[in-house]
């Protein structure tokens, strides 16, 4: 149990620093997404499945549409199009391609030898999580709703165009 402990925190430190460190932005996607997948196998293996579950469907699923939708709203033309299709050669995927399939490998293992395993004995449900992240921990989900607006309001911003004046008498007169 220990080994497998160790292997998916070893994945998870490899893939958070290549993501750190990465020149490119769609790399370093790629990378956040396989180091949020190791961390869902330790939370696995550490007996608590439902944080799991939630560190993929959350964390991994909703960056990879966050980040999708920050790069339609920027809308930067053709020229990044061409760009972009540049940038996903093969061999990008290789690094969190081994990274995932090690740690499908060892979630399939722990699977199968779940029985030998201890298994943890709190078992939270998802109604508890729910009543603690809206009593007893409001101001933080209050906190994190108010980040991710003003995210959403500063893509915006970057995002806008400046405003074309058709008509002669609204435009700057900058030779007087």
């Amino acid at each position: 149990m220990n080994i497998l402990f160790y292997i998916a925190s070893f994945f998870a430190i490899i893939s958070t620093l290549k993501m750190i460190i990465g020149k490119n932005a769609i790399h370093a996607l790629l990378y956040l997404i396989a180091s949020l997948l190791s961390v869902s196998v330790i939370f696995f293996i550490l007996g608590a499945p439902f944080i799991a579950a939630l560190e993929v469907i959350i964390y991994a699923g909703a960056i990879m549409v966050l980040f999708v939708f920050v790069i339609m709203m920027l809308n930067l033309g053709k020229e990044s199009v061409k760009e972009e299709h540049e940038l996903f050669y093969k061999k990008i995927f290789i690094g969190p391609s081994i990274i995932s399939l090690a740690l499908l490998l060892e979630m399939i293992y722990i699977l199968i030898h779940q029985a030998s395993l201890p298994v943890a004995t709190n078992v939270i449900p998802p109604d508890a999580v729910g009543k603690l992240l809206f009593t007893k921990y409001i101001l933080v989900v209050e906190l994190a709703a108010f980040l991710l607006i003003s995210g959403i309001i500063g893509a915006h911003h970057l995002g806008q165009k400046e405003k074309v004046v058709h008509h002669r008498f609204l435009q700057k007169e900058n030779n007087l």
